[in-house]
């Protein structure tokens, strides 16, 4: 059995080391094992340790899209006529640059989109490829006003 099938159980230190770099994931690991009182050495194996793992996948920018002129955030979901395509709408998905997340979904539709485009001229194109894919009935989409609360995933401990 890979890591990636076995459920990990993360110590107390190791939850604390991924909210750090959650909040900060250019934070040093100096700074790191000061305040989880371990040794740089023993921090960064751990950090090491849940890289190998696949717990940590990797580090990224968050970029605020609004300074780089993508103005609509906007969630797509996508009805299809059958789930024939279903590898397609994927594909097609992982092909476009204002798609930045695809999901397949129960319910009403079959896959979720986020996109991120300029403005709405340039969403109403996106839609009209979206539509375009083989077995796309039809789409609905809800453009997003505000962010609440974003993406953080959870760290749950094993108490």
């Amino acid at each position: 059995m890979n890591t990636k099938e076995k459920k990990i159980f993360l110590d107390s230190v190791d939850e604390k080391i991924l909210s750090i770099l959650k909040h900060n994931a250019r934070d040093s690991v100096s700074n790191i094992a000061n305040q989880v009182n371990l040794s740089i050495p023993a921090t960064s194996e751990r950090i090491k340790k849940m890289e190998d793992m696949d717990i940590i996948l990797g580090y990224k920018a968050v970029v605020n899209p609004q300074k780089v002129g993508l103005d609509i955030l906007a969630l797509i979901t996508i009805i299809s006529e059958s789930s024939a395509d279903y590898g397609k709408i994927v594909t097609y998905a992982n092909q476009v640059n204002e798609i930045v997340e695809c999901f397949a979904t129960t319910g009403r539709g079959s896959h979720i989109l986020i996109v991120q485009t300029k403005n709405s001229k340039s969403l109403e194109q996106l839609l009209r490829t979206i539509q375009s894919w083989p077995n796309v009935m039809r789409t609905e989409t809800q453009i997003i006003l505000s962010a609440n609360k974003e993406f953080n995933p959870l760290i749950k401990s094993k108490k």
